[in-house]
């Protein structure tokens, strides 16, 4: 059973992940969406819970690869995947914010080849994945979002 340190800490971040999905988009993405000031860029992923049904959102740090987005299921490097990780897979035709726009997506996993080169790519960006990598047992994965 969790601690109740860590319970406390899942439900603040909780909130603060749902006040960063109303600012990003009640701004369109201009407050939220990082890319300046050191900061990586944030996009919000729209998925529906592969058990419960409901829709959610979460905001995540991506990586460009040409007209694709590339986003990484570290969870900070806990042993088990992100939930939207398994929503993905379950329900992987969606909708992403990327600033003001909307698109709609597919996600896949990358396969081996496209992970070894779009990781370093990754790391550039948000250079704790490396550290959430060493954390944990299981590889990272890293989801493609294509274009639909």
């Amino acid at each position: 059973m969790a601690s109740t340190a860590s319970r406390l800490l899942w439900r603040t971040f909780g909130v603060g992940t749902s006040l960063h999905v109303v600012t990003y988009r009640a701004t369109r993405g201009l407050v939220g969406h990082g890319g300046r000031l050191g900061a990586p860029p944030m996009l919000l992923l729209d998925h529906v819970g592969a058990k419960s049904g409901k829709r959610r959102t979460s905001p995540l740090v991506y990586v460009r690869d040409g007209d694709d987005l590339v986003i990484v299921a570290s969870k900070g490097g806990h042993p088990r995947h992100p939930a939207w990780f398994h929503n993905l897979r379950a329900n992987p035709d969606t909708t992403v914010q990327v600033g003001a726009e909307r698109r709609e997506v597919h996600a896949r996993i990358a396969n081996p080849e496209e992970r070894a080169r779009l990781w370093p790519e990754a790391v550039r960006v948000w250079p704790g994945y490396d550290g959430y990598q060493r954390r944990t047992d299981r590889e990272i994965p890293l989801v493609i979002l294509e274009r639909r």
